[in-house]
């Protein structure tokens, strides 16, 4: 009998630690309101390549010349990365236009749908699941 309790405990605790990353994970529809969606353009100020999403932040200037760090979250980077996205695909500094969802709490964060560079190369940013309303193309309507 006692040589089961060790096995159980270990297995217990290996299976609690895999879900409790889980369960830390949140919804579209919990964090982003699909009836505000919003398209911003600015400046790179900074990506975080983390997980389980990646964060793009755009210096917006507002129209009284206050600038605003919006905080973008796009997909994790494995998604991004093989949707084309590599470390050097933005840049500090590029300007950029970011098209996607309002937080419900109405900061400054956003849920990333696609962003469009300077050049005019437009990079797919959420994930195909994630619960965002599907973009809308003129094939769509």
């Amino acid at each position: 009998m006692r040589a089961l309790v060790l096995p159980a405990v270990l297995l217990s605790g290996a299976f609690l630690a895999a879900v409790m990353p889980m369960a830390a994970h949140h919804s579209f529809a919990a964090e982003y309101d699909s009836g505000q969606p919003i398209t911003i353009k600015g400046t790179v100020n900074k990506i975080d390549w983390v997980n389980p999403h990646s964060w793009v932040h755009v210096d917006v200037v507002q129209p009284d010349g206050k600038v605003v760090t919006w905080q973008c979250e796009t997909a994790p980077p494995n998604s991004l990365f093989r949707q084309g996205w590599t470390r050097n695909s933005l840049k500090k500094g590029d300007q950029i236009t970011v098209e996607g969802f309002r937080a419900k709490d109405s900061s400054a964060t956003m849920s990333a749908r696609s962003v469009l560079t300077a050049d005019g190369k437009r990079m797919f940013a959420g994930s195909a699941n994630d619960g965002a309303p599907a973009r809308e193309t003129p094939d769509s309507k």
